[in-house]
């Protein structure tokens, strides 16, 4: 199904002099990234496609750059990870079997070194949603949602 995230303001970029798009939205297809523009020209360029809207600034998920979250298991590390709006970790920090297994269950890609990110077109859908004061709102990690704070 097309899921279109739309929020009060769209960034490409987390960082650089792309100007960002308010009022703007993702449109998902699969794990894929369909369309990115104002919420109003997706929705009728994908009508029919569900929408969610967010509060807050929605943009590229991050790479987490530090150890992971202490947390009873695997799994619970890496959903840690994903609630603050990563989608990938870097090997230094994933290097038991345990670790990388639970990351590739959940489509959280295991990195050699950070790497800039950026929506864009046909690109692997992974979306965060911030809100004012920093905190993660939502998280979509391979075209599904996996973070919602509620």
């Amino acid at each position: 199904m097309l899921t279109i995230h739309a929020a009060h303001e769209v960034r490409h970029v987390w960082d650089g002099d792309a100007e960002p798009i308010e009022g703007g939205a993702v449109a998902v297809q699969g794990i894929r990234v369909a369309g990115v523009g104002p919420l109003a020209e997706l929705e009728r360029r994908f009508p029919g496609a569900r929408v969610r809207r967010w509060p807050g600034v929605l943009g590229p998920a991050h790479i987490h750059q530090d150890p992971l979250p202490d947390a009873p298991s695997p799994r619970e590390r890496v959903h840690a990870v994903l609630k603050l709006g990563a989608v990938a970790v870097l090997a230094e920090h994933a290097g038991s079997p345990e670790l990388r297994a639970a990351a590739e269950r959940n489509d959280v890609v295991v990195l050699a070194r950070a790497r800039p990110t950026a929506i864009i077109q046909n690109g692997r859908a992974d979306l965060a949603v911030f809100d004012e004061a920093g905190a993660c709102v939502a998280t979509v990690c391979a075209g599904r949602l996996v973070h919602r704070r509620r």
